[in-house]
Protein backbone atom coordinates (compact mmCIF):
# COMPACT_ATOMS: atom_id res chain seq x y z
CA UNK A 1 0.00 0.00 0.00
CA UNK A 2 2.74 2.57 0.66
CA UNK A 3 4.21 1.33 -2.99
CA UNK A 4 1.67 2.38 -4.45
CA UNK A 5 1.11 5.34 -2.48
CA UNK A 6 4.71 6.46 -3.49
CA UNK A 7 4.48 5.72 -6.82
CA UNK A 8 0.88 8.05 -7.39
CA UNK A 9 2.57 10.68 -5.33
CA UNK A 10 5.32 10.13 -7.69
CA UNK A 11 3.51 10.07 -10.84
CA UNK A 12 1.72 13.36 -9.98
CA UNK A 13 4.64 15.03 -8.73
CA UNK A 14 6.16 14.74 -12.23
CA UNK A 15 3.61 15.55 -14.23
CA UNK A 16 3.37 18.38 -12.16
CA UNK A 17 6.74 19.51 -12.68
CA UNK A 18 6.77 18.54 -16.43
CA UNK A 19 3.51 20.73 -16.57
CA UNK A 20 4.19 23.52 -15.38
CA UNK A 21 8.51 23.81 -16.76
CA UNK A 22 6.79 23.15 -20.48
CA UNK A 23 5.81 26.80 -20.13
CA UNK A 24 8.34 29.72 -20.57
CA UNK A 25 7.82 32.44 -18.14
CA UNK A 26 9.80 35.31 -17.67
CA UNK A 27 10.38 37.84 -15.10
CA UNK A 28 12.03 41.53 -14.51
CA UNK A 29 11.99 43.69 -11.43
CA UNK A 30 13.10 47.03 -11.91
CA UNK A 31 13.48 50.00 -9.29
CA UNK A 32 12.29 53.64 -10.55
CA UNK A 33 14.08 55.97 -11.25
CA UNK A 34 14.35 57.56 -7.46
CA UNK A 35 13.82 53.92 -6.03
CA UNK A 36 10.06 55.30 -4.65
CA UNK A 37 8.98 51.48 -6.46
CA UNK A 38 9.85 48.57 -7.46
CA UNK A 39 7.93 47.82 -10.79
CA UNK A 40 7.44 43.46 -11.80
CA UNK A 41 6.94 42.85 -15.39
CA UNK A 42 5.89 38.99 -16.00
CA UNK A 43 4.07 37.36 -18.93
CA UNK A 44 4.52 34.27 -20.72
CA UNK A 45 5.63 32.94 -24.05
CA UNK A 46 5.15 35.72 -26.84
CA UNK A 47 3.44 34.82 -29.87
CA UNK A 48 4.10 37.23 -33.20
CA UNK A 49 0.78 38.66 -34.35
CA UNK A 50 -1.09 37.69 -30.82
CA UNK A 51 -1.99 39.96 -28.42
CA UNK A 52 -0.16 39.48 -25.22
CA UNK A 53 -0.86 40.34 -21.75
CA UNK A 54 2.06 41.42 -19.69
CA UNK A 55 1.77 41.46 -15.81
CA UNK A 56 2.66 44.54 -13.87
CA UNK A 57 2.96 44.98 -10.10
CA UNK A 58 4.20 47.76 -8.24
CA UNK A 59 5.88 46.88 -5.38
CA UNK A 60 6.61 48.79 -2.12
CA UNK A 61 10.04 48.13 -1.65
CA UNK A 62 10.14 48.50 1.68
CA UNK A 63 7.32 45.76 2.79
CA UNK A 64 8.08 43.86 -0.16
CA UNK A 65 4.18 43.84 -1.01
CA UNK A 66 2.34 44.96 -3.69
CA UNK A 67 1.35 48.41 -3.43
CA UNK A 68 -2.28 49.42 -4.26
CA UNK A 69 -3.77 52.86 -5.66
CA UNK A 70 -0.92 53.78 -8.11
CA UNK A 71 -1.21 55.89 -10.81
CA UNK A 72 0.75 54.89 -14.22
CA UNK A 73 1.37 55.70 -17.53
CA UNK A 74 2.42 52.42 -19.84
CA UNK A 75 4.56 52.66 -23.56
CA UNK A 76 5.80 50.01 -25.73
CA UNK A 77 8.35 50.89 -28.43
CA UNK A 78 10.54 49.20 -30.87
CA UNK A 79 14.32 49.55 -31.35
CA UNK A 80 13.36 52.54 -33.39
CA UNK A 81 11.90 54.56 -31.09
CA UNK A 82 8.80 54.09 -32.63
CA UNK A 83 5.81 53.07 -30.02
CA UNK A 84 3.56 50.05 -30.96
CA UNK A 85 1.48 50.58 -27.73
CA UNK A 86 0.39 53.72 -25.71
CA UNK A 87 1.28 56.28 -24.24
CA UNK A 88 -1.99 55.26 -22.36
CA UNK A 89 -3.55 58.33 -20.53
CA UNK A 90 -2.91 58.39 -16.79
CA UNK A 91 -4.77 55.49 -15.05
CA UNK A 92 -5.25 54.60 -11.82
CA UNK A 93 -5.45 50.93 -10.11
CA UNK A 94 -6.70 50.32 -6.85
CA UNK A 95 -5.41 46.59 -6.55
CA UNK A 96 -1.44 47.37 -7.45
CA UNK A 97 -1.99 44.93 -10.27
CA UNK A 98 -2.60 45.25 -14.10
CA UNK A 99 -2.62 43.34 -17.15
CA UNK A 100 -1.67 45.11 -20.47
CA UNK A 101 -2.89 43.70 -23.54
CA UNK A 102 0.48 44.28 -26.61
CA UNK A 103 0.64 42.84 -29.80
CA UNK A 104 4.23 41.78 -31.22
CA UNK A 105 3.89 41.72 -34.58
CA UNK A 106 7.92 41.71 -35.66
CA UNK A 107 11.39 40.22 -34.16
CA UNK A 108 13.00 42.62 -32.76
CA UNK A 109 14.50 44.51 -29.22
CA UNK A 110 11.35 46.66 -27.63
CA UNK A 111 11.44 48.90 -24.62
CA UNK A 112 8.74 48.98 -22.15
CA UNK A 113 8.62 52.12 -19.56
CA UNK A 114 6.40 52.75 -17.00
CA UNK A 115 6.13 56.10 -15.60
CA UNK A 116 4.45 56.01 -11.74
CA UNK A 117 3.01 59.95 -11.22
CA UNK A 118 0.78 59.10 -8.42
CA UNK A 119 0.57 56.84 -4.88
CA UNK A 120 -2.56 56.51 -2.24
CA UNK A 121 -4.06 59.33 -4.81
CA UNK A 122 -1.11 61.27 -3.78
CA UNK A 123 0.82 62.90 -7.17
CA UNK A 124 4.71 62.38 -6.86
CA UNK A 125 7.50 63.90 -9.53
CA UNK A 126 7.03 60.97 -12.28
CA UNK A 127 9.22 58.21 -12.13
CA UNK A 128 10.02 55.20 -14.74
CA UNK A 129 11.03 52.11 -14.91
CA UNK A 130 12.33 50.68 -17.96
CA UNK A 131 12.27 46.94 -19.14
CA UNK A 132 13.85 45.66 -22.47
CA UNK A 133 11.84 42.27 -24.33
CA UNK A 134 13.64 40.64 -27.02
CA UNK A 135 11.38 38.51 -29.23
CA UNK A 136 13.05 36.38 -31.64
CA UNK A 137 11.39 32.99 -32.75
CA UNK A 138 7.75 33.88 -31.17
CA UNK A 139 9.22 33.86 -27.90
CA UNK A 140 10.19 36.86 -25.62
CA UNK A 141 13.32 36.69 -23.14
CA UNK A 142 14.86 38.99 -21.28
CA UNK A 143 17.71 41.22 -21.23
CA UNK A 144 20.99 39.68 -19.53
CA UNK A 145 20.86 40.04 -15.56
CA UNK A 146 17.05 39.21 -15.16
CA UNK A 147 15.27 36.62 -13.79
CA UNK A 148 13.61 34.15 -15.31
CA UNK A 149 11.56 31.70 -13.77
CA UNK A 150 11.07 27.88 -14.92
CA UNK A 151 6.71 28.38 -14.16
CA UNK A 152 4.47 31.16 -14.56
CA UNK A 153 4.07 33.02 -12.10
CA UNK A 154 1.02 33.15 -9.91
CA UNK A 155 -0.93 36.34 -10.22
CA UNK A 156 -4.09 37.40 -9.73
CA UNK A 157 -5.82 38.41 -12.61
CA UNK A 158 -6.13 41.89 -12.81
CA UNK A 159 -7.39 43.63 -16.29
CA UNK A 160 -8.92 46.88 -17.53
CA UNK A 161 -11.96 46.14 -15.05
CA UNK A 162 -9.72 46.92 -12.53
CA UNK A 163 -8.24 49.87 -13.97
CA UNK A 164 -9.41 53.60 -14.91
CA UNK A 165 -8.12 56.00 -17.34
CA UNK A 166 -7.00 59.08 -15.56
CA UNK A 167 -6.70 61.67 -17.93
CA UNK A 168 -7.02 64.28 -15.18
CA UNK A 169 -4.43 64.57 -12.03
CA UNK A 170 -6.25 62.59 -10.05
CA UNK A 171 -9.07 59.44 -10.60
CA UNK A 172 -11.31 59.75 -12.91
CA UNK A 173 -13.29 56.98 -14.10
CA UNK A 174 -14.49 56.88 -17.87
CA UNK A 175 -13.13 53.63 -18.91
CA UNK A 176 -14.07 51.34 -15.32
CA UNK A 177 -16.93 50.64 -13.67
CA UNK A 178 -15.83 49.98 -10.13
CA UNK A 179 -13.38 52.70 -10.13
CA UNK A 180 -11.01 51.49 -7.47
CA UNK A 181 -12.70 52.24 -4.13
CA UNK A 182 -14.51 55.39 -2.83
CA UNK A 183 -12.09 58.21 -2.24
CA UNK A 184 -14.35 60.22 0.56
CA UNK A 185 -15.44 57.44 2.46
CA UNK A 186 -11.36 56.27 2.14
CA UNK A 187 -10.56 59.45 3.38
CA UNK A 188 -13.04 60.24 5.92
CA UNK A 189 -12.30 56.56 7.62
CA UNK A 190 -8.53 56.51 7.22
CA UNK A 191 -8.50 53.67 5.31
CA UNK A 192 -9.65 51.54 2.59
CA UNK A 193 -9.75 48.41 4.76
CA UNK A 194 -12.29 50.21 7.28
CA UNK A 195 -15.34 47.91 7.69
CA UNK A 196 -17.75 50.76 6.25
CA UNK A 197 -15.65 51.11 2.91
CA UNK A 198 -15.71 46.99 2.67
CA UNK A 199 -19.19 47.72 3.30
CA UNK A 200 -19.79 49.76 0.24
CA UNK A 201 -17.81 48.06 -1.65
CA UNK A 202 -19.20 44.59 -0.84
CA UNK A 203 -23.08 46.85 -1.68
CA UNK A 204 -21.35 47.51 -5.15
CA UNK A 205 -19.43 44.02 -6.25
CA UNK A 206 -22.12 41.86 -4.83
CA UNK A 207 -25.41 43.36 -5.68
CA UNK A 208 -24.98 46.61 -7.51
CA UNK A 209 -23.20 45.51 -10.35
CA UNK A 210 -24.34 42.04 -10.58
CA UNK A 211 -27.59 43.50 -12.93
CA UNK A 212 -27.25 45.38 -16.04
CA UNK A 213 -29.38 48.56 -14.40
CA UNK A 214 -26.89 49.02 -11.69
CA UNK A 215 -23.71 48.46 -14.03
CA UNK A 216 -25.24 51.05 -15.83
CA UNK A 217 -26.12 53.50 -13.27
CA UNK A 218 -22.13 52.65 -11.98
CA UNK A 219 -21.06 53.80 -14.85
CA UNK A 220 -22.98 57.09 -15.27
CA UNK A 221 -22.07 57.94 -11.56
CA UNK A 222 -18.60 57.41 -11.70
CA UNK A 223 -18.28 59.61 -13.87
CA UNK A 224 -20.03 62.33 -11.91
CA UNK A 225 -18.87 60.92 -8.56
CA UNK A 226 -14.76 61.02 -9.42
CA UNK A 227 -14.57 65.04 -11.23
CA UNK A 228 -15.15 65.61 -7.68
CA UNK A 229 -14.13 62.85 -5.14
CA UNK A 230 -10.01 63.60 -5.46
CA UNK A 231 -10.96 67.09 -4.48
CA UNK A 232 -13.36 66.39 -1.11
CA UNK A 233 -10.90 63.43 0.06
CA UNK A 234 -7.71 66.09 0.05
CA UNK A 235 -9.44 68.39 2.01
CA UNK A 236 -10.73 65.64 4.17
CA UNK A 237 -6.72 64.36 4.71
CA UNK A 238 -5.85 68.13 5.34
CA UNK A 239 -9.06 69.68 7.67
CA UNK A 240 -9.50 66.68 10.23
CA UNK A 241 -12.47 68.59 11.55
CA UNK A 242 -13.83 68.51 7.80
CA UNK A 243 -13.13 64.75 7.54
CA UNK A 244 -15.30 64.03 11.11
CA UNK A 245 -18.25 66.21 9.64
CA UNK A 246 -17.67 63.54 6.22
CA UNK A 247 -17.89 60.78 8.75
CA UNK A 248 -20.97 61.58 10.46
CA UNK A 249 -22.47 62.43 7.14
CA UNK A 250 -21.91 59.05 5.64
CA UNK A 251 -23.73 57.59 8.29
CA UNK A 252 -27.11 57.75 6.40
CA UNK A 253 -25.52 57.08 3.85
CA UNK A 254 -24.25 53.64 4.93
CA UNK A 255 -27.58 52.44 6.83
CA UNK A 256 -29.70 53.30 3.87
CA UNK A 257 -27.73 51.24 1.47
CA UNK A 258 -27.10 48.47 4.08
CA UNK A 259 -31.09 47.72 2.80
CA UNK A 260 -29.72 46.52 -0.80
CA UNK A 261 -27.19 43.92 1.08
CA UNK A 262 -30.38 42.70 3.47
CA UNK A 263 -33.63 42.68 0.97
CA UNK A 264 -31.90 42.74 -2.89
CA UNK A 265 -30.91 39.74 -4.37
CA UNK A 266 -27.84 39.60 -6.36
CA UNK A 267 -29.07 39.60 -10.09
CA UNK A 268 -32.50 40.66 -9.43
CA UNK A 269 -33.03 43.70 -12.21
CA UNK A 270 -36.50 44.34 -10.43
CA UNK A 271 -35.50 44.48 -7.02
CA UNK A 272 -32.72 46.65 -7.94
CA UNK A 273 -34.40 48.71 -9.51
CA UNK A 274 -37.49 49.07 -6.69
CA UNK A 275 -34.72 49.64 -3.93
CA UNK A 276 -32.45 51.43 -5.98
CA UNK A 277 -35.12 54.90 -6.70
CA UNK A 278 -36.35 54.08 -2.90
CA UNK A 279 -32.99 54.31 -1.25
CA UNK A 280 -32.05 57.39 -4.36
CA UNK A 281 -35.65 59.22 -2.93
CA UNK A 282 -34.82 58.16 0.55
CA UNK A 283 -30.88 60.12 0.39
CA UNK A 284 -32.47 63.47 -1.32
CA UNK A 285 -35.27 63.70 1.49
CA UNK A 286 -31.95 63.01 3.92
CA UNK A 287 -29.18 65.28 2.31
CA UNK A 288 -31.76 67.66 0.79
CA UNK A 289 -35.26 68.27 1.70
CA UNK A 290 -34.61 67.78 5.05
CA UNK A 291 -31.96 70.28 5.69
CA UNK A 292 -34.23 73.03 3.12
CA UNK A 293 -37.36 72.72 5.56
CA UNK A 294 -35.44 73.05 8.30
CA UNK A 295 -33.36 76.24 6.93
CA UNK A 296 -36.81 77.34 5.90
CA UNK A 297 -38.45 77.00 9.58
CA UNK A 298 -35.13 78.93 11.07
CA UNK A 299 -35.27 81.49 8.82
CA UNK A 300 -39.27 82.22 9.41
CA UNK A 301 -38.34 82.26 13.23
CA UNK A 302 -35.61 84.85 13.12
CA UNK A 303 -38.32 86.93 10.72
CA UNK A 304 -40.93 86.33 12.87
CA UNK A 305 -38.47 87.36 16.14
CA UNK A 306 -37.10 90.50 14.51
CA UNK A 307 -40.65 91.24 13.68
CA UNK A 308 -41.97 91.01 17.01
CA UNK A 309 -39.06 93.36 18.10
CA UNK A 310 -39.65 95.95 16.12
CA UNK A 311 -43.70 96.18 16.97
CA UNK A 312 -42.05 96.03 20.68
CA UNK A 313 -40.27 99.02 19.62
Amino acid sequence: MRALTYVVLMFTLSLTMATTMSAFAVEQTVPTEDGTLDVRLMYDTIELGDLTRLSIDFINPQTEKVQVHIDYIVTVSNNSGQSIFGPIPLTHTSEGSVKIPVLFEQEGEYIMDVQVEGILFNLIPAEIASFGITVVNNTATPPENVVQTDSPPMLDEVDNSNTNTNTNTNTNDNDSIDGGGCLIATAAYGSELAPQVQRLREIRDNVVLSTNSGTTFMTEFNQMYYSFSPFVADLEREYPIFKEVVKTTLTPLLMSLSLLLDYVEPGSEELILVYGVSIILLNIGMYVVIPVLVSIMLLRMCARMVKKKMIQN
